[in-house]
């Protein structure tokens, strides 16, 4: 059998270094031949992961398309996917071509732009296939060079201090995922990550300088987890890097850091925390809701407050982020089903969104929500487009954003009636900063001379958004599209997390 996660994996790596050796100098040929290289080089990955998808049998719920090699002594090179990761392998590379054809219009090293991007998306792949933790950390540590590159090199005026803030935040928290995945290895004795979780870590609550810690070493290894992830997706407090890079990263960077690399800290959650740490999950879920009821609230007034499109939707995006904390720890299959759709929700939605200010900003640029108004007069397709992305955003029904929401409510509310209701709060504020958003741009009369001439969308801009509407509305109408491939995997990782916990309640019983 072929190998179609590595093929996926290392494909975009491959085209990477074609670009790299084959692509020579800076002519308007050699451009074109980089873009096309890039364009066709996720193409082909995407309509490679299809066939994964297409033999992907969901009744299933064990690891599938296994790759296992030998590498580096203690190192193992392997690679699966089960229903929940596979999902997100597809997300990836259903989103890359449309973010290498959003980028025609950038002209300044181009070459290295789509390199960049490229390499990029062989990590992202990478975290989401890999199957031994020390291959996952190095895929996942990975990604934050690229996407350095990206933001630091293509961004806007503040790029470098947005570049090394984002470094800085990730860096710092997956420093500690790395002292707790080898202090995980000494316990186990293994890295495979399908042997970790059947491993039971010890959860004796330990007393340390006359501090009882309940959990033991499960809470020690959970919050090492929790720095990282937390950070990764981004939780309050430490959510303060995101807008910061969504505003200085170029269009195309803000999408895929809204798409996909938001959701590696939730398939984190769901790969690591939940299974392998159940009794530390449990403990701490109150934590977690505290945590992610303040980001629904705060982030979302926040967002009321914004002057710049780019900065409040990435607030929106921490606010939507507290939904998928929320239900994954509510660890019921309505919670954690409802996190999964809104991952691949709102990787389809706010990538969009993304995209969308780019259209704008192409042509005027720049990002105040002051200087537009009336948009619908000059670009009623646009206008169109825009609302479309707005309602999903607020959770309309018949669209992808009111599934996952809906789902993730009705798990919380089985285990915890307020912090439901404060993220019910957060679908109300949702609906004010996303509708008054929309009706300063896009409403209104057309007055300002500067937008009187602008152009409506392109038919390349067209093609670019049509897949993201079939999405967005696809899943709206029809969630078990998605819902029947992750949820036996969900259903048997519960089922595994319960009588972890169900044991660990008889032990301290007796």
């Amino acid at each position: 059998m072929l190998p179609l996660l590595s093929i996926i994996t290392f494909l975009p790596l491959a085209g990477a270094l074609i670009i790299l050796f084959l692509v020579r100098g800076d002519s308007n040929q050699a451009i074109r031949n980089a873009r096309l290289t890039a364009l066709w080089t996720t193409i082909a990955t995407f309509i490679i992961s299809l066939f994964v998808l297409g033999g992907f049998d969901s009744s299933d719920t064990g690891f599938q398309f296994v790759e296992e090699r030998p590498w580096l002594g203690f190192l193992t090179y392997k690679m699966g996917v089960d229903g929940i990761s596979v999902l997100f392998v597809m997300l990836t590379t259903f989103m890359m071509p449309l973010v290498i054809w959003a980028s025609w219009g950038v002209e300044n090293r181009v070459k290295e732009y789509m390199i960049a991007f490229l390499i990029l998306e062989t990590f992202m792949i990478g975290v989401f296939c890999a199957l031994d933790m020390i291959l996952f950390y190095l895929f996942f540590e990975g990604g934050l060079i690229p996407m350095f590159l990206i933001i630091g090199v293509w961004g806007g005026k503040e790029r470098v201090y947005a570049a090394f803030k984002f470094f800085l935040y990730t860096l710092i928290g997956s420093l500690l995922m790395l002292v707790a995945m080898i202090a995980m290895y000494w316990d186990a004795g293994t890295t495979d990550i399908t042997a970790l979780l059947n491993h039971n870590f010890s959860s004796e609550t330990v007393d340390l300088f006359g501090w009882q810690i309940i959990g033991g070493f499960q809470t020690f290894l959970w919050l090492a987890f929790f720095a990282s992830f937390a950070v990764k997706m981004p939780m309050w407090p430490v959510h303060t890097w995101l807008p910061d890079a969504h505003v200085q990263a170029p269009t195309a960077g803000s999408v895929v850091l809204a798409a996909i690399l938001l959701k590696m800290g939730g398939y984190g959650f769901i790969r690591f925390s939940l299974p392998m740490f159940p009794i530390a999950s449990e403990y701490f879920a109150g934590f977690v809701y505290f945590l992610s009821a303040v980001a629904i609230v705060y982030t979302s007034l926040v967002a009321l407050m914004q002057e710049d499109i780019k900065k409040l939707i990435a607030y929106s995006s921490v606010a939507h982020m507290g939904f998928v904390t929320m239900g994954i720890f509510a660890a019921n299959q309505q919670g954690v089903d409802g996190a999964i759709f809104q991952m691949i929700s709102h990787g389809f939605i706010s990538g969009a969104l993304f995209l969308c200010v780019g259209v704008i900003y192409d042509r005027m640029h720049t990002r105040e929500i002051s200087a537009y108004g009336g948009l619908v007069v000059r670009m009623p397709v646009y206008a169109a487009i825009f609302m479309l992305f707005t309602m999903g955003n607020v959770g309309l029904p018949g669209t992808s954003g009111f599934v996952g929401e809906f789902l993730t409510l009705a798990g919380v509310f089985q285990e915890s009636t307020w912090a439901a209701l404060f993220a019910t709060s957060g679908v109300i504020l949702s609906a004010g900063y996303a509708l008054w958003l929309y009706k300063r741009v896009v409403f209104g009369e057309l007055i300002k001379e500067s937008l009187k001439q602008i152009e409506d969308v392109t038919p390349r801009e067209k093609m670019i958004f049509a897949p993201l509407v079939v999405g967005t509305i696809l899943l709206g109408v029809y969630p078990s599209l998605i819902t029947d491939v992750f949820g036996p995997s969900v259903e048997a990782l519960l089922a595994q997390v319960d009588a972890a916990q169900v044991a660990a309640s008889q032990v301290a019983m007796k």
